[in-house]
């Protein structure tokens, strides 16, 4: 086991990272930017180093200074969290060179899934059902309609290096794809520094449901079950559960398998998240492959009894997984709730200081939160301030505890999203757990 782990990353996993970590009896090493000189993982950490300005670019994705840091700390392995450097090739690859273990797979893996029409190839010679789609990079906006009307309207326009709804976009005709080929090109440019586009067909009314597995390096691999992550705003998660409650059990046991064979085929290592789409008809359709750890991970620990962290951990310092999947059993019902600092009507981001911060507690409650009452939330970083994780013996009892923390959740001086959560949760389609993708879309009152 390792004893000493840099931490590259921030907020709320940062602590996640930090908390099991500890119980472990693992130092920890933080890094921090100028705009986190007062953040909650820099003040819980064995050992902390100031990594530059708070623009990303000059901190958290300073490849060169991490790696600095980490062999100047004494640090044996880096583990990325989620976001930033997490699914970076790049940085994967340099941690082996400086003989560093990368808590993650091997970056030969990332740099293949993270390639979404790679991805789609890779999974298609699993024999895993992928969406109809191009399967090479779009050259331009007019051989991007042209394969629009051989594949028929609506679809998704997304970048091949995209992440968090970055690149994406759903568009019903000529024009609109027209207009959005170009416009999300440039975004992808600027975020991932890679403009290819490709298309899919849009799965109308789909549910959004993913697979954790968890790899050795000895050829052990299990699934943790499902997560449902139907609920999304601008194509971004904002409220996930386990298990899922549109799957039957043969459905459920089938997505397992299918995911472990693909995952297999790929040689795959430590964590990992199949993401699908379900259909209504109950048809399976790869969506992604996430080379990390998920922000929704909490609802699979929940619901399992693992943790997925100190299980990344275990597994880089080369154990094997201490389980098989006949011992992998779910229990209960999790829901997480993220909650954002923005507009709960626009989804704009509401930077400010927190001038009051009044959470609720209880038995089943679970709260990732990386701030504090006089906290400042900067324009700089995703506008993410916590999760709040409620778990019960059935979905209704979780409904009910996460309508009950919600009701006493009191965040002053910044807007966050707490009123949209609310309304969703409360919503008869939520409750009936008959909502998909469109839901936000088709139900959410914007005012």
């Amino acid at each position: 086991m390792f004893k000493r782990i840099l931490i590259a990353n921030r907020g709320e996993i940062a602590l996640r990272i930090l908390r099991t970590c500890k119980r472990l009896g693992i130092e920890t090493v933080a890094i921090f930017s100028e705009a986190d000189k007062e953040a909650l993982h820099v003040k819980e950490a064995d050992y902390i180093y100031y990594i530059g300005p708070s623009k990303v670019s000059e901190s958290y994705l300073n490849i060169r200074k991490i790696i600095e840091v980490a062999k100047e700390s004494g640090a044996e392995a880096i583990h990325p969290g989620y976001g930033l450097l997490s699914e970076n090739a790049e940085f994967a690859r340099r941690c082996k060179e400086e003989e560093i273990v990368f808590i993650g797979p091997e970056a030969e893996l990332i740099e293949l899934m993270g390639n979404k029409v790679a991805a789609r190839k890779a999974m298609q010679a699993a024999d895993f059902p992928i969406i109809q789609g191009t399967d090479k990079p779009l050259a331009n906006a007019e051989e991007a309609i042209r394969a629009a009307e051989n594949m028929g309207y609506p679809v998704m326009l997304k970048a091949s290096a995209g992440g968090g709804g970055i690149g994406m976009q759903l568009v019903s005709n000529d024009e609109e794809l027209s207009k959005a080929f170009e416009t999300n090109q440039k975004r992808a440019e600027m975020f991932f520094g890679n403009g290819e586009m490709f298309l899919e067909k849009a799965i109308e009314n789909a549910r959004h449901i993913e697979i954790q597995l968890l790899a050795d390096q000895f050829g052990g691999m299990v699934h943790l079950w499902d997560r449902d992550c139907s609920i999304q705003r601008r194509n971004q998660k904002v409220v996930e559960e386990a298990p899922s409650p549109f799957l039957s059990e043969t459905l459920r046991e089938e997505m397992g398998k299918m995911a472990v064979k693909a995952a297999s085929s790929l040689q795959y290592t430590n964590a990992g998240t199949m993401e699908c789409l379900v259909d209504e008809h109950d048809n399976i359709y790869f969506l992604e492959m996430n080379t990390r750890l998920q922000v929704e991970h909490p609802v699979t620990e929940e619901i399992t009894g693992i943790d997925l962290v100190e299980w990344q951990v275990r597994i880089a310092s080369g154990e094997r997984l201490g389980f098989r999947q006949e011992d992998i059993k779910k229990e209960g019902h999790a829901i997480e709730v993220r909650i954002y600092a923005e507009d709960p009507k626009t989804f704009y981001p509401s930077p400010g200081t927190i001038k009051e911060l009044n959470l609720p507690f209880a038995r089943n409650f679970r709260h990732e939160c990386a701030v504090e009452k006089g906290s400042i939330v900067t324009p700089f970083y995703d506008p993410m301030i916590a999760k709040l994780i409620v778990s019960g013996r059935t979905r209704r009892e979780a409904i009910d505890h996460l309508l009950e923390a919600l009701s006493v959740y009191q965040v002053d001086g910044i807007k966050t999203n707490i009123p949209m959560l609310k309304e969703v949760i409360s919503h008869k389609s939520f409750q009936a757990g008959t909502f998909t993708t469109s839901f936000i879309r088709n139900h959410y009152k914007k005012g």
